[in-house]
């Protein structure tokens, strides 16, 4: 399954490095690699929360078939990236291909502008959830939760709350076992069922 994880500058770093984390790890019983994962962004380099240099394995044009497509958030989502004409093409194209959507904590304003989060449950940051209620009254927006499951698209709170989804998508597409088994792996002990 190939997981696409959007970078944009002053992106959050936890918010891709942790979905990254999870994914690239998780194996099944035989230690085959269950997601092939990658990055792609606008530019070749973007520049991350505090001044991280990161460079992405594609560009927006260059990106293959893309399964699980990963919308991390941070200060470009909600003040420039929930704006890119260009970007939002770009996600409603590789949505409707795609089997899953996925945003974190501020990514969920790209999705929300995109019009995708319309009629649906989602969450983001504490911080952001009442603008998100105000500036999107068609989402149900919910705060004191880690993610929320929407079918096609899951919207998971802030920053960290990105490894709890991960962990419940993994176990969602390939059981509860091998995500406990990927979290050991990590040392993260968090309760995603």
């Amino acid at each position: 399954m190939n997981v696409g994880i959007l970078l944009f500058n002053e992106v959050e770093v936890l918010d891709f490095a942790g979905p990254f984390e999870v994914f690239s790890i998780c194996s099944n019983a035989d230690q085959q690699k269950l997601f092939n994962v990658f990055t792609i962004s606008e530019q070749t380099e973007i520049c991350a929360r505090n001044g991280l240099m990161v460079h992405s394995h594609y560009h927006l044009d260059t990106a293959p078939q893309i399964d699980l497509l990963v919308i991390p958030g941070g200060l470009g989502a909600e003040t420039v990236e929930m704006y890119n004409e260009p970007l939002r093409q770009w996600l409603l194209q590789r949505h409707a291909q795609a089997q899953l959507t996925f945003s974190i904590c501020t990514g969920a304003f790209i999705l929300a502008e995109a019009g995708l989060l319309n009629g649906l449950k989602a969450t983001t940051h504490w911080m952001d959830i009442p603008r998100l209620k105000q500036e999107y009254p068609q989402i149900e927006v919910l705060s004191d939760v880690k993610y929320i499951d929407e079918g096609q698209i899951i919207t998971a709170a802030g920053i960290s709350s990105g490894i709890n989804a991960s962990l419940y998508i993994v176990a969602k597409l390939h059981g509860v076992d091998i995500a406990k088994q990927t979290a050991k792996r990590m040392e993260y002990d968090s309760e995603f069922i």
